[in-house]
């Protein structure tokens, strides 16, 4: 198996990722975002100091629990967690997978996503707004594009543990689990509105929103 410099892997993506920038541009050196500012603009204000801590992130360097119902997790690193980012226009993540695990059908409305892989072997796949499903397997140093907005997903088909790094065009790509957001939205969709899209019956609604339900 080929192995691959995590600090190499961390500065091609985020250098293709700055190349390709969705976010608004900057107009100044930096703007470490200040959660707690109640003014509401499109990003965050920015804090009056700010340290060397305010950029950095250790988050991604080791895999992340994988004991849940999806056998998956998804380690964020935005501006969420890493406050420099603010105005910087790109972001990452981890994504760690048991033999069997999936990330599930999801959409970035705010980012086009590349992903690599960092070991083990992945199904993945995004679909158009055709409804044409792009698919193809993953391995070890490769890398795929999900264009911005559209529905994909990743899966972990093998035997053994696999993971990935994905880097976003934006400081905040935002993420929408197709399921959870029909089926465990607050308020919620109206059954009705689910049995005639899915074309199945109220019961059958009910059930899916009880084991959605955060």
């Amino acid at each position: 198996m080929a192995k691959f410099s995590f600090v190499t892997i961390v500065v091609l993506i985020a250098t293709i990722s700055i190349s390709v920038s969705a976010d608004p541009d900057m107009l100044q050196d930096v703007c470490v975002a200040d959660l707690n500012n109640a003014v509401k603009m499109n990003g965050f204000a920015c804090l009056a100091t700010f340290s060397a801590s305010d950029f950095f992130f250790a988050g991604l360097s080791k895999p992340a629990a994988t004991n849940n119902v999806l056998r998956s997790t998804v380690t964020p690193a935005n501006v969420m967690q890493i406050l420099g980012l603010n105005t910087l226009g790109v972001s990452m993540a981890r994504i760690d997978f048991a033999p069997g695990g999936l990330n599930p059908p999801h959409t970035h409305p705010r980012a086009t996503e590349i992903l690599f892989v960092l070991y083990g072997q992945l199904d993945v796949g995004f679909i158009t707004t055709a409804n044409v499903l792009v698919t193809m397997t993953l391995y070890p140093g490769q890398i795929f594009t999900f264009p911005k907005g559209l529905v994909h997903f990743q899966q972990n088909n093998g035997n053994v543990p696999a993971a990935a790094i994905a880097s976003f065009n934006s400081q905040n790509p935002g993420v929408q689990v197709i399921a959870t957001s029909l089926f465990a939205a607050t308020p919620p969709v109206p059954d009705n509105v689910l049995a005639t899209a899915f074309q199945i019956d109220t019961y059958e609604v009910d059930q899916i929103k009880s084991k959605l339900a955060p």
